[in-house]
């Protein structure tokens, strides 16, 4: 059974209010999405790396792929409108070239310091399940709001999980989820997960971290790479 490594590297980041898509800003003398590929690439259950591209930049990927010796990546898939478009385009994509039961981890190139631990813990869920979200729990107070200005309620955090990626499936599962979205006119939905809820299926969850940030804001730069100065530190030990 392989276990394939689905990048999505499909989006501009506007709200970085760069001029180049913030997966492949370069942080420490790496592009992000090396950073991300790089994870992948040094497990060792992960078999195949693909990757969903904004349009114009799959060439530089393959150069970064070749100068960063991710020989891993065998796909380069084009983005789609949206979120939700570009997994779809990734998934038929292995479709093609992997059995239905071969498990796919759906990542976002913008989370460049997943653990090796977040992705076994994802395919053993996967194994287990049929399907596996990383979650960490939510520490704060949660409140209720209808305008984004007042609050008159609060919901017990203890019900709820912040989710991050990997979000992994069997193939064969996640395409038919797709198939059976457009059915139903659903082309928007922000998550695999939300949109597996959304399609009434269940979800299970697999253990995340703290430090697997998502890198949104230029805030999350800053706090990335704090986070690459410490983990260097450790190595320094």
């Amino acid at each position: 059974m392989a276990n394939v490594g689905l990048i999505i590297a499909g989006g501009s980041g506007n709200r970085m209010h760069q001029d180049i898509p913030k997966q492949f800003l370069t942080v420490n003398e790496r592009p992000v999405i090396v950073y991300t590929l790089e994870a992948f690439e040094k497990h060792p259950e992960i078999d195949s790396i693909a990757v969903v591209c904004i349009a114009g930049w799959d060439q530089v990927l393959w150069a970064y792929a070749k100068q960063f010796n991710i020989t891993k990546l065998k796909y380069v898939v084009p983005g789609g409108d949206n979120g939700q478009g570009s997994i779809r385009n990734g998934v038929y994509e292995l479709e093609k070239h992997f059995d239905r039961d071969d498990i796919v981890l759906i990542h976002d190139a913008i989370r460049p310091m997943v653990s090796a631990e977040i992705i076994s813990d994802c395919i053993r869920v996967t194994k287990q399940h049929g399907n596996a979200v990383t979650v960490i729990p939510c520490a704060e107070a949660m409140m209720q709001t209808e305008d984004s200005v007042v609050s008159s309620g609060s919901y017990p955090r203890d019900r709820l999980k912040r989710t991050q990626t990997p979000q992994a499936f069997k193939i064969g599962d996640i395409c038919d989820l797709h198939r059976e979205a457009l059915e139903a006119g659903i082309t928007n939905s922000v998550a695999s997960c939300t949109l597996m809820i959304e399609m009434g299926k269940q979800v299970y969850f697999s253990a995340g971290s703290e430090k697997n940030i998502k890198l949104t804001t230029v805030e999350d730069i800053d706090i990335f790479k704090a986070l690459l100065a410490a983990k260097r530190s450790d190595w320094l030990k």
